[in-house]
């Protein structure tokens, strides 16, 4: 999907996230009736104006406002509908994307250190960029991970709101050892996690990614997690599960050590990549930097999606639809906290891969 993420330069980059906005709002149909028709296409068409719905989260009666009881069912229903919808919906974190200095050296530490397998590479002169993907098994079983190398542009900055990537290695002593060996950065040595019996480790890529190597059995998927730093976790879980389809799979609270995390995912940890939310104790907002850039995650229909997400509160950056040139349909949105995320239509994710 090497066209999900826009070759942006330093600069562009830095401020990618006003210039999807204002594409979004020339995007988005400017009248209520045709919202309303794109939602009743997509939910059956029991659903009422969006005015009301506004209104309601502020706690005035949707009803009373669309003219009675009828109309506030019509919008629960709406939204019951897209709930059961979100369930039933074939989802899976498809990759992770983010900006590298020297893709020839990440490559080379990923395969040589980490054990990835450099499954395909792709360069767009015209464009100036150049998209390598790296993982532990195919792209369309595995999550993987979307390196992508802006020409002419070394270094990017990390921010303080991206934590790590997490990788399931059987022996994580070994591991860092061989790191040590091919000259890697190790910032934890093996031992115990924080307020848990798990042992770990923490190394940096040769762009200052921090890797967290979690000690595990065989596990089909590897590559097991993506943590970012949220300023409200009760906001975050709730939009995860509401707008994402994603379940909670566990929190825990660590008072001692001020963060709770939360782990989201479309399945068992052991077996799936996961989402790891991490709240730290009176920190309400982080730097995000312009290195890291999205997941991208699986879906039957993006624009069931985008109505799904607008629904709940999320803010659609890219309107749903086929990516000129290819045809891939996809939406875009940023979480309440900002983190962008973007969903792929199933069928055109696989016809790309057999391109």
């Amino acid at each position: 999907m090497a066209r999900l993420l826009l070759p942006l330069p330093i600069a562009a980059a830095a401020a990618s996230a006003s210039s999807l906005h204002l594409a979004a709002s020339r995007l988005r149909l400017p009248v209520v009736s045709s919202s309303v028709a794109r939602r009743e296409v997509l939910f059956g068409g029991r659903v009422a104006a969006r005015a009301p719905v506004r209104l309601a989260r502020r706690g005035v009666s949707a009803g009373a406002e669309a003219g009675g009881s009828a109309a506030a069912a019509a919008q629960v229903i709406g939204q019951e509908e897209a709930m059961e919808w979100v369930k039933k919906d074939r989802r899976r974190m498809l990759h992770v994307v983010y900006r590298v200095g020297d893709l020839d050296k990440t490559i080379k530490f990923y395969t040589e250190c980490l054990g990835m397998k450099l499954l395909r590479k792709r360069d767009i002169p015209e464009e100036r960029y150049t998209n390598a993907f790296l993982g532990y098994g195919p792209e369309d079983s595995h999550f993987v991970v979307e390196l992508t190398y802006n020409y002419g542009v070394e270094s990017y900055d990390i921010g303080t709101g991206f934590g790590h990537f997490g990788i399931a290695v059987e022996d994580v002593a070994k591991t860092v050892d061989l790191i040590k060996a091919k000259g890697g950065t190790v910032t934890r040595e093996p031992g115990p996690v924080k307020g848990g019996n798990s042992v770990i480790a923490f190394i940096e890529d040769p762009d200052g990614y921090k890797f967290e190597l979690i000690e595990r059995g065989p596990t089909p998927e590897p590559l097991c997690q993506v943590m970012l730093r949220v300023g409200d976790l009760d906001r975050a879980i709730n939009f995860y599960e509401k707008a994402f389809g994603m379940e909670l799979l566990r929190k825990r609270d660590n008072p001692q050590y001020k963060y709770t995390i939360a782990m989201m995912g479309y399945g068992p940890e052991d077996k799936n990549a996961v989402l790891e939310l991490t709240y730290n104790y009176g920190v309400k907002e982080y730097d995000k930097g312009n290195a890291y850039a999205q997941i991208a995650i699986s879906t039957d229909d993006v624009y069931k999606t985008a109505e799904v997400i607008r629904q709940n509160g999320g803010q659609i950056t890219r309107e749903p639809g086929p990516l000129p040139g290819i045809n891939t349909k996809i939406t875009a949105c940023t979480d309440p906290d900002g983190w962008k995320t973007v969903f792929v239509d199933n069928v055109d994710f696989l016809k790309e891969l057999e391109e």
